[in-house]
């Protein structure tokens, strides 16, 4: 037996909500990781940090070695803890000296 349209709409809708709220908590999830690495510090342009997130997310997926922030290699599936990188060199806006 078909589900009536207003059914698939009503099902459609709950998804929509379900949806919603999984982003809105991956996204503050997210976003406190990046506070906390002190991203929020960082003068940087949205376009070149959501082209720097594109690179990250690449390297995670591809299953290749992510560069430590101690300058060595780990394997995505390295149980030594989470991965701190460091893939991005410091550019202009970014400066490898903390600032006082």
């Amino acid at each position: 037996m078909k589900k009536p349209s207003s059914k698939i709409r009503d099902e459609i809708a709950k998804l929509q909500e379900q949806l919603k709220q999984a982003e809105t908590r991956e996204a503050e999830r997210i976003g406190r990781i990046a506070l906390k690495a002190g991203l929020g510090e960082i003068e940087i342009d949205e376009a070149e940090l959501h082209a720097a997130f594109e690179v990250l997310v690449k390297g995670f997926r591809g299953g290749k070695g992510v560069v430590t922030s101690t300058g060595g290699k780990r394997s995505i599936g390295d149980t030594g803890g989470p991965a701190e990188t460091s893939a991005f060199a410091p550019g202009p806006a970014q400066s490898s000296s903390s600032e006082a």
